[in-house]
Order: C-alpha cells, then sequence, then structure tokens
C-alpha cells in the first residue's frame, strides 16, 4: 500500500521556552509552505491543540520573527494530554484540522507527547529545544548557547561587585536536573567551585575550605556556580558566611536566560532543524526525532531518544576543575586510586 501524501503540517511549541524557538517555528512554515503543504500554526503547545487555537500560517506570519526569543507560538504545560483520553482527543482534533504531520519543538516532556501521537498514527517529528541541553540523542539542543551566553555575561557581572566588595559570591544557573549550564559557566567564568548534581559530593566544608584558602592566598573574590538542580543558594550563602566570616552573597539568574534574542549558532541550527523535521514528513516519517552529532543533522527513532541517557563527560568535568584556584592535580588523582580499590 503506497504511502500517505502529506497535505497539512501542523507545528506547536510545548514545555519551557527557548531562545531559536521562533527560529525552528519559521523554518517549519516556509520549508512547508515551499514544500506545497498546508501549515497550521498550534498556540500554546499540546493544551492549544486540545483547545482547537489553530491557525493557518503563511510565509509573512513568521516575517522578522527570527531574531525575537520566546515563541510566537506561545507554549503552555498541559497536564490533560499525560493521559490516554487527551491524547486521543489530540488525534481527533489533528484529524478534524486534516493535519497529516505534526511538528512538535520542546524537551523530552514534549517529545514524550509526540511519542504517543505517533502511536496513535500521527506522522509526528520531535525538534530539540530546551536550554538544559539535556536530551541524550543529540549534542546541540535549542537555546543552551544564548542561554549560557546570558548566563556568561551576567556571571562576569556578578564578579566584578564580588571583587570590588571581597565577597564570595553563590550564582545559580538555571537546568532543572541537568548541570550543563553550569559547567559552560563555570568554565567559561573562571569559577573557584562549580557545583552540578552528576558530581557533586554535597560536601560544604570542601566548599569552606577552599574559600578560606583562596582568601590566604590573596583572591578577592570567590565565585562558586551553583546548578538548579542542587538550588538552596540563600541558605547556602548563610551557611558559608558564618563559617568563614567573609560577606556572601546569592544571585539566582532565573528566568533571564530563558530570553533574549537568539544567537547566530541558535538561528542557524533551529532553522536546519526545523526544516529537517519538514523534510522527514514529507518523505513519510514519523516518530523520529531531529538532532546534531559529530558535525551532521541527523534523525533518530523518537521511542530510542527518550531511553538513552545522558551524563557528563568526566574529562570535561576534571578539566573544568583543574583550572580552579584551589586544583591539585597530585591530590585528584589519590583521591581516583582510593576510589577504585574501594
Amino acid at each position: 500500500m503506497a504511502e500517505k501524501v502529506i497535505k497539512t503540517i501542523g507545528v506547536l511549541t510545548s514545555g519551557g521556552d527557548a531562545p531559536g524557538m521562533n527560529a525552528a517555528i519559521r523554518a517549519v512554515v516556509r520549508r512547508g509552505l515551499s514544500s506545497g503543504l498546508n501549515v497550521k500554526g498550534i498556540y500554546k503547545g499540546y493544551l492549544g491543540l486540545l483547545n482547537e487555537e489553530i491557525i493557518d500560517m503563511t510565509a509573512k506570519d513568521v516575517s522578522d520573527t527570527i531574531e525575537r526569543g520566546g515563541t510566537v507560538l506561545y507554549t503552555a504545560r498541559c497536564s490533560e494530554f499525560r493521559t490516554e483520553e487527551g491524547q486521543k482527543r489530540g488525534m481527533d482534533v489533528c484529524l478534524k484540522y486534516g493535519i497529516d504531520g505534526l511538528v512538535v519543538i520542546g524537551g523530552d516532556g514534549s517529545f514524550a507527547g509526540a511519542q504517543k501521537l505517533a502511536n496513535l498514527g500521527i506522522n509526528t517529528i520531535g525538534v530539540p529545544a530546551t536550554i538544559d541541553l539535556d536530551i541524550a540523542c543529540t549534542e546541540y539542543t535549542i537555546g543552551f548557547d544564548t542561554a549560557v551566553n546570558t548566563a556568561m555575561e551576567a556571571i562576569d557581572k556578578v564578579r566584578d561587585t564580588s571583587t570590588s566588595h571581597e565577597r564570595c559570591s553563590i550564582i545559580e544557573v538555571m537546568g532543572r536536573g541537568a548541570g550543563y549550564l553550569a559547567l559552560w559557566c563555570g568554565i567559561a567564568n573562571g569559577a573557584e567551585d562549580v557545583l552540578i548534581p552528576e558530581k557533586y559530593d554535597y560536601d560544604e566544608q570542601k566548599l569552606i575550605n577552599n574559600i578560606i584558602d583562596s582568601r590566604k592566598k590573596g583572591k578577592k573574590h570567590h565565585i562558586i556556580i551553583n546548578a538548579e538542580g542542587i538550588g538552596h543558594s540563600e541558605a547556602m550563602a548563610k551557611r558559608i558566611e558564618a563559617a568563614t566570616g567573609i560577606e556572601t552573597r546569592a544571585t539566582i539568574l532565573g528566568h533571564m536566560q530563558r530570553g533574549g534574542s537568539p544567537t547566530c549558532k541558535d538561528r542557524v541550527y533551529a532553522s536546519i532543524l526545523g526544516a529537517m523535521a519538514v523534510d522527514l514528513l514529507v518523505a513519510g516519517k514519523s516518530c523520529r526525532v531531529v538532532g546534531y552529532n559529530h558535525g551532521e543533522f541527523t534523525d533518530f527513532d523518537i521511542n530510542e531518544a527518550l531511553a538513552m541517557k545522558k551524563s557528563v563527560s568526566d574529562y570535561q568535568w576534571e578539566v573544568c576543575q583543574s583550572l580552579s584556584h584551589n586544583y591539585s592535580k597530585n591530590e585528584q588523582d589519590k583521591k581516583h586510586a582510593r576510589s577504585k580499590k574501594a
């Protein structure tokens, strides 16, 4: 039997917003139209799908959007879509509007919804968009590059005032349970300590000793990058100040990391991934996730992608630590040898 010809596709953004989502939307719309397809935009993610907030999109609708942060289609969480009943209703809405294929731009939670729709017969392609960089099947996710640059610039500014006041500063970055934003900022900002969920041993006394040792060596500030997955930066700052006698302040960067005009990389990569998602639908593919690995744009089965686990590179982590003012490679090698014996 011949594969069903795709005539109409839909596009939605789901979960947390990420800079570059608009570039991906723009690419889906214009690539779809140039491929002879009708393109429908779905507002507010899966919630908008269930509420039938669906519009026809033209090339003009996405003009002057590539440079904008956020998502012109808006986004929302939808607990109903986690249910079997909600997923079937989503399928019915797609059929009602003649949507043969759907491009879902979001993170792993969004992909789980895409997986369910694909299993119900709606050709669905996922495009990875999350500032957390926590999708295992791809080395790149839309929004990470912009978010990490936003955080880096903010941390540079905090360092200036931290030095002026001879403070210890704990700067909390986003990332949910993943430490990639914190790791990259730790290296890029030259932080004295970096705390990430994948590697932190919760030995706060070691932090305190590092701060005291740094001060003895003449350091005028001490920057600690703390990942969201560890959190509690305000309470940590109070404990450190009480233990060291050094003024300690917590700065939580928060949702500023989600906003702002996307970098060139996020605009270009998002555009290519969005176009690739359309090309896969035109080719009759479904239940796929597009991504970027080893210098190539590629795609994976969505079931395999969701089953993959991602971890922080041991080598990158060791490099991050080795560039710290307090690092002793000999001591780290001894600890590694002791852990092997144990």
